[in-house]
Order: C-alpha cells, then structure tokens, then sequence
C-alpha cells in the first residue's frame, strides 16, 4: 500500500472513527469508540511492545554514534524519488472523456513507466473550472510530489496552484498556462502565435483569402483558446484585408453541442465560406452539420483535433484540414518534465532537456516546446493512429 493511499486512509479514519481502518499488514481492524474509551486488540499492543525495543535499540545507536568525528560524512536526506521511494505525480486534463486528452494520457502513461514513477490521473468529467479546483486541493492534502495541469481558466486555478508549491509540491501546466507564478514550466504544444497564424493561413488557402469565416471554441474562458483566438484576430486585420470574421460560438467541449452550434451558425451567415473549430471535439461536430445542410465544399471545416476523430471527414471532403500536433507526445513530455522538476534536474534557466525518446527540447523562457503545429489532410491523414 502506497504512502499517499495510508495517509488519504487516515483522512477518512478521522472523519469516520467507526469505519474499518485497512493497514498494511493487518494489524489492526478495527478501533470503536465506545463511551469515550477505545478498545485496542492485543495484536496491536503486542506490535507496538516490539517497536518501542526496535526504538530503543536505535537510540543507543545514535548515542554512540555520538563520540564520532565531524570529519566523518553522515548520510544525506534522500531526495524525492531517491532511496527506492516512487515518485507521485499527479496529472489532470481539462476534462477526462475528451479524446484529445485520453490521447494525451497514453504519453502520460508510458513516460511514467519509463521514469518508474507512480501516476495520478483525474479531473472534471465536462471542463469545469470549480472541480479542477477541488481537485489540485485533494493532491495537495494527499502531499503528491508534483502535479502536471491543463488549465480550463487560467486565473481561477492559479491561487490553488501558489498554494501547492508553497507546500512544497512541484507544479507545471500543459495544453492550457497558468499564471507564471503558480507553476515551474509550461509544457507547450506549440507556440500561440505559431498555432493562430498556421489556422489562419490554411483558412485564408482554402477561401482565396476572401469571405466570411466563423469560429467554435470550447469555452469562451479557456486560457489557451483566448490566446490563439486574438492571434487568429491580429493575424487576419494584417495579412487578409477580405476576410471577416462573423462571429465566435463555444460549444463546452462537446461534439453535439458543436453540431447544433454549426448548424446555427449555417442559417444566421448566409454567406459564410468557412467554419473554423479550435477544440477537438467542434471538428467533427462542425464535419457533421456541415454534411447534413448539404454543403459539403461550399463551407469548408478546418480544425485542431485528433486525425482518429476526423479521418472519414478528411477522405469524404467534408473536412478539408485538421490541424494539431502529435497528443501522445505532448502528454509523454509533461511527465519526462515534472519528474525532472521534482527530482530538481530541471531547473529555472535552462535552455534545453532531453524527454526520453523525444531527445533534447528547446525551452523558450519557461515555455517547454514540443515543436510545430502539423496539418493533417487527405494526403496524409491515414499515416496517423491518434
């Protein structure tokens, strides 16, 4: 049994006295309080008889150690990680069913495996910026070495971030920044600029830089979607004078709700040549609306999101780009980064470091770059499993 599972065991105990308490090797099973007294099993008297001896045994130890010279060196304390203790590092998406993020998990995974540490994985099941919350709380009462997070709204999570690291936990975000001063590194997919002006330029391809294009977002307080959005913004006013942008709709992260708003968006813009989803789950939600208006080549869709989700939209025409960059990859070198953090091999000033099978990654600051966005069309897209 794990320190972290122990310890959230007596969190519980001290809510619920009465509960079956679980031990390591059972040496205890129950503790009841009856009239204020506690009924202690002989087993546990007799276990705790043998470690007072251990303790005392250990202490004439350390008298006689005493009498040693100063020259002589003492054992160091061991660093987390050291001394055959594993690693915890805890690892949250914005929202646990998005297939964006199970893609994520799968670099996760294996970059855990790899480094021999243990990991935690949970957050909102919808993105929810209350529960993310709720969640960096948890970890932090667990005592979790680091935690690697993807931010739904970058000023409400950021005092519970400061508070982690004031504990001593080490934190770094992904996907999705934080206020600088409430995490070590930011792992980033690719640079805001960098994602905005490829979405831009491939839609301006597709149009002959002229029309009207729409937006679907997740949410309209998603950190890194506001980040490419008002680059997306500049990128149009200075390089495509004929484009206009009519409008931006959130969808919450949902493929239905992606749907209906696309659908919307067909019978209020007459005129629009261009759909635009800059969250995974609207690509195909907008593909589909798209499809049943019967409009398929005349509203082109463009769209970050995973080859896997949208490959029959891509080989149909209904979809002509889909945009990204490689998520397993993205979620494997967050974790190769907070175990560095928290093993204090990653430290602030660096200007580079080797993730395991990604070799050596460039670091901007204390941005982390995994590299350049990738399109993703029907010449290419079958060569992707993601």
């Amino acid at each position: 049994m794990s320190d972290l599972k122990i310890r959230a065991q007596a969190e519980n105990q001290k809510k619920h006295p009465n509960e079956r308490l679980e031990s390591p090797g059972g040496l205890w099973s129950y503790q009841v309080r009856v009239a204020g007294m506690v009924r202690i099993p002989s087993a546990f008297l007799k276990s705790m008889t043998k470690l007072f001896s251990l303790a005392a045994a250990v202490a004439l130890v350390l008298v006689a150690g005493c009498g040693k010279s100063p020259d002589q060196p003492t054992a160091a304390s061991p660093a987390p990680g050291s001394g055959g203790r594993k690693l915890t590092i805890a690892f949250m998406p914005k929202s646990k069913g998005n297939a964006y993020f199970i893609s994520c998990k799968k670099g996760a995974d294996e970059a855990a495996r790899e480094a021999g540490v243990e990991l935690l994985f949970d957050g909102p099941t919808d993105p929810d910026p209350a529960r993310q919350n709720e969640i960096v709380e948890n970890w932090i009462t667990l005592g979790v070495d680091a935690m690697a997070v993807a931010c739904e709204n970058k000023d409400g999570i950021s005092t519970a971030l400061r508070k982690a690291r004031q504990k001593g936990i080490k934190v770094i975000t992904f996907d999705s920044d934080a206020a600088p001063d409430a995490r070590e590194f930011f792992v980033n997919q690719a640079t805001p600029e960098g994602i905005a002006n490829t979405l831009m330029d491939e839609a301006a391809r597709l149009t002959g830089s002229e029309g009207e294009f729409a937006i679907i977002t997740a949410t309209l307080t998603a950190a890194n979607m506001n980040e490419w959005r008002k680059d997306i913004e500049a990128r149009l006013a200075s390089n495509y004078p004929k484009m206009k942008l009519d409008t931006v709709r959130p969808c919450d992260d949902m493929k239905d709700k992606a749907q209906s708003e696309a659908t919307a968006l067909l019978g209020a813009y007459p005129n629009l040549k261009l759909i635009m989803a800059i969250c995974s789950p609207a690509v195909p939600g907008t593909a589909e609306a798209v499809k049943q208006a019967g409009k398929v080549g005349t509203v082109k869709v463009i769209g970050l999101g995973l080859p896997s989700e949208n490959r029959t939209y891509v080989k149909d025409g209904v979809t002509q780009s889909v945009i990204l960059w490689k998520t397993v990859d993205l979620g494997y070198l967050t974790v190769r980064a907070t175990v560095a953090v928290a093993k204090g091999e990653l430290k602030p000033g660096a200007t580079s470091f080797t993730a395991g099978r990604l070799g050596p990654m460039e670091i901007k600051g204390d941005n982390i770059l995994l590299g350049k966005p990738f399109i993703f069309n029907k010449d290419n897209i079958d060569q992707f499993d993601f």
